[in-house]
C-alpha cells in the first residue's frame, strides 16, 4: 500500500509538454498548462501539468477508449490448453498497463510510473486487496482498446425512419435536426483510404459526363424522344417526374450512370421494347456526395480529445449508411422504403451546410465498379439544342425496301433558309436598331435554372431489347414427412 503522503508527493511532481509526444495533449498542456520546473527532465520554466491532473485524464481517457482484458483464459482457451496434443500456450490479451498508458501519452515509463501508482492507490481496496482480486489499474492488468459502438446513432435511424413514414413526413423538424447531426462536417472527412467524400464532378475531372437511358414501347414516343432528346432523355418535366430513390414524385432530378450498360440495365427494359441512350456532359462543377467512400468513412485523433469517442461512432454508422441508401427494393414497397432516402437527398439538396449538388452511388441493377449519378434538381437542368426559330423536326425508326422493312433511326431538321439583311435607313439616329412591334415581352423559358447539363447528340444511340439475363444464387428446398403424434396416446416418460 501507498501511503497518502508519497501520493501527495507524486500527485504534485511536474510533467512539460516536451516530456509528451502524443500531439493533442502536449498541445493541450503548451496552451493551458502552467509555467514550471519539470520533474523528469528539469527544464526550469516549461509550460506544464501536475501528474495527478494527469492521472485525472489517464483514468477519463481508458473509462472511455480502453478496457481491462480478462485475467482468465476464456472458455475454447482452457480447452486448448487441456488438449495434451495441442501446443496452444495462453497470453493475456492487451498490453500491460504500465505500457498502455505509456503509448496512449507517449510518455516515458517513469512518469507512466507515478501517474499508475496513483490511479491503482486510487481504485484499491481492502476487500479486493485481501482476495487477491484485480482491480481497475492494478499493475499486473493489461489493457486494449475499445472496439466502436454506433449503436446510438442505429437507434436515432430507426426513430428517423418511423417518424417519416407514420408521424411527420413533411416539415419534419425532429428529420432536420437528425440530419443535421450526421452530415454536419461531412464535407471534411475521409475515407479510410484517403478519398475524400464529397468530391467535385464536372469539366476537368474524372466524372466529367453521364449516360441517360429511357425505355420506350411505342414508336411514337420513341420519335418524339429522337426529335428532342435534349427534352426527352433529359430530366422529365415536374408533372411527370415519377417517385424514386433519391427524389419524391413531383421533384425533377437527374438520374445518370457512368457507363452506358449501367444507364440500361436502371431502367429495367422489357423484353421488345426500345431504348434510347446518350452521353451528357456535365458543363459546369458540381459537388457530389460519393456513398462508395461514404462505405468506407473513418475517423481519427487523439484518444484525448473528448470529441473522438462521437467521431468514431458517427463514422461508423456512415459506413452502415452507405448500405441503407443503396440497398435493394422491391417495387412493392418503394412507396414506403424511398422515403429516408428521399428526405436525405432533400435535406442536402437545400441545405447551404454542406453545399451538394447531388449523390454518387453503386447501382444495384449492374454488377462490377460502375456508379449512378443523381443531380439535385437545382443543377439537373439540360441546355436546349441550339435551333432556329420555325425549325421543323420529323424522325422515323426505318423505312421499306425492295427488300422488305429496314432499321434504321433517321433525323431530320427542315431548318429555314436565312433572311435576307435588312437595309439600313440612313435617316435613322440609331443605325441597326430593331423597331419595336408592339406586345408584351415573355421570357420564351420559364426556368431560371442555370443549365448544367449538355446533350452530345452524335451519342444517341438506340438498342432493341432481345433478352434480359439474371445472376442469381441457387438454393434447394429441403422436405421433410413425418407421422403426427396420436393425441389421445398417453406421453410416456
Amino acid at each position: 500500500m501507498t501511503s497518502q503522503a508519497e501520493i501527495d508527493e507524486l500527485s504534485a511532481k511536474r510533467l512539460c509538454h516536451y516530456c509528451v509526444g502524443e500531439k493533442f495533449l502536449k498541445a493541450e498542456i503548451r496552451a493551458e498548462g502552467r509555467r514550471g520546473r519539470c520533474s523528469y527532465c528539469e527544464r526550469p520554466a516549461s509550460k506544464s501539468y501536475m501528474i495527478g491532473d494527469l492521472a485525472d485524464r489517464i483514468e477519463e481517457v481508458f473509462e472511455t477508449h480502453y478496457v481491462r482484458t480478462s485475467d482468465q483464459p476464456h472458455s475454447w482457451q482452457v480447452t486448448m490448453l487441456s488438449d495434451r496434443e495441442s501446443t496452444y500456450d495462453w497470453e493475456r490479451d492487451g498490453e500491460p498497463v504500465l505500457y498502455a498508458i505509456s503509448n496512449a501519452a507517449v510518455i516515458d515509463e517513469e512518469p507512466a510510473q507515478d501517474i499508475l501508482t496513483i490511479l491503482e492507490e486510487r481504485h484499491s481496496s481492502f476487500d479486493s486487496d485481501a482476495m487477491g482480486e484485480e482491480t481497475e489499474f492494478s499493475s499486473d492488468s493489461h489493457y486494449e482498446e475499445k472496439s466502436t459502438t454506433d449503436e446510438a446513432w442505429q437507434e436515432a435511424w430507426s426513430d428517423f425512419e418511423r417518424s417519416l413514414k407514420s408521424e411527420a413526413r413533411f416539415f419534419s423538424r425532429t428529420a432536420a435536426d437528425y440530419l443535421t447531426n450526421v452530415f454536419r462536417g461531412i464535407e471534411g472527412m475521409t475515407a479510410t483510404d484517403g478519398r475524400s467524400l464529397v468530391i467535385d464532378g464536372g469539366p476537368g475531372t474524372e466524372l466529367a459526363a453521364v449516360f441517360r437511358a429511357r425505355g420506350f414501347q411505342s414508336d411514337d414516343k420513341l420519335i418524339a424522344a429522337l426529335c428532342r432528346p435534349d427534352q426527352q432523355l433529359g430530366s422529365p418535366p415536374a408533372a411527370l417526374a415519377a417517385s424514386g430513390r433519391m427524389n419524391a414524385r413531383g421533384i425533377s432530378v437527374f438520374y445518370g450512370a457512368s457507363e452506358l450498360r449501367t444507364a440500361i440495365a436502371e431502367v429495367r427494359p422489357p423484353v421488345g421494347s426500345q431504348v434510347a441512350v446518350a452521353r451528357f456532359e456535365i458543363t459546369r462543377p458540381v459537388r457530389l456526395l460519393d456513398l462508395t467512400a461514404l462505405g468506407d468513412a473513418a475517423e481519427g485523433g487523439s484518444v484525448f480529445d473528448d470529441r473522438l469517442a462521437g467521431r468514431l461512432a458517427r463514422a461508423m454508422f456512415l459506413r452502415s449508411l452507405s448500405q441503407r441508401i443503396t440497398r435493394p427494393v422491391m417495387p412493392d414497397d418503394e412507396a414506403f422504403e424511398y422515403l429516408p432516402t428521399q428526405a436525405i437527398a432533400d435535406f442536402l439538396a437545400t441545405e447551404k451546410q454542406p453545399p451538394i449538388d447531388g449523390i454518387v452511388f453503386p447501382s444495384v441493377q449492374a454488377a462490377g465498379d460502375v456508379l449512378n449519378v443523381v443531380l439535385f434538381h437545382k443543377v439537373a437542368r439540360v441546355a436546349a439544342m441550339e435551333l432556329p426559330d420555325e425549325t421543323d423536326i420529323e424522325a422515323r425508326t426505318g423505312q421499306m425496301y425492295e427488300e422488305g422493312w429496314e432499321t434504321e433511326y433517321t433525323v431530320i431538321e427542315r431548318v429555314p433558309r436565312p433572311a435576307p439583311p435588312a437595309e439600313e435607313d440612313g435617316d435613322s439616329a440609331w443605325p441597326g436598331l430593331v423597331p419595336f412591334a408592339g406586345g408584351v415581352w415573355v421570357r420564351p423559358d420559364p426556368d431560371y435554372r442555370d443549365a448544367t447539363l449538355r446533350i452530345d447528340l452524335d451519342s444517341v444511340r438506340v438498342h432493341q431489347v432481345r433478352r434480359v439475363e439474371f445472376e442469381t444464387v441457387e438454393f434447394s428446398v429441403h422436405r421433410h414427412r413425418w407421422e403426427k403424434p396420436d393425441p389421445n396416446e398417453e406421453f410416456q416418460f
